[in-house]
């Protein structure tokens, strides 16, 4: 799904909804974020093979539409720290049905390949 489908005002609301967290980093992120701010070395650790510049994309992406909040603190070294704003704890509240749903779609995968 490109970038613009996230601005366009002519789609359907789960459209929308995919278009701001489509990718491999931003549901994993948003779930990070919901326990509260982190910095960008936090959040690279805490999810493996995530690179410095995937991760900047994302949440510059995430930034743009609303879902996180980039604080720089005047200290040297610089210090960054990424929080959800109301919008984005939105968001999480939102899918938590669905990952409730993905939970059960995998227990019954487990089942089947236990049963094969």
């Amino acid at each position: 799904m490109t970038r613009s489908r996230a601005q366009d005002p002519n789609v359907c609301g789960v459209t929308a909804a995919i278009a701001v967290i489509d990718g491999k980093w931003k549901t994993s992120l948003l779930w990070l974020l919901e326990s509260g701010p982190h910095r960008p070395g936090e959040l690279r650790r805490r999810l493996a093979g995530l690179t410095e510049k995937v991760l900047t994309q994302a949440l510059r992406e995430m930034e743009r539409d609303g879902l996180v909040h980039r604080e720089v603190h005047e200290v040297l070294p610089p210090k960054t720290v990424y929080s959800l704003t109301p919008f984005g704890r939105d968001l999480a509240r939102a899918l938590d049905p669905l990952a409730e749903w993905g939970h059960r779609r995998l227990d019954l995968l487990r089942a089947s390949a236990a049963a094969s």
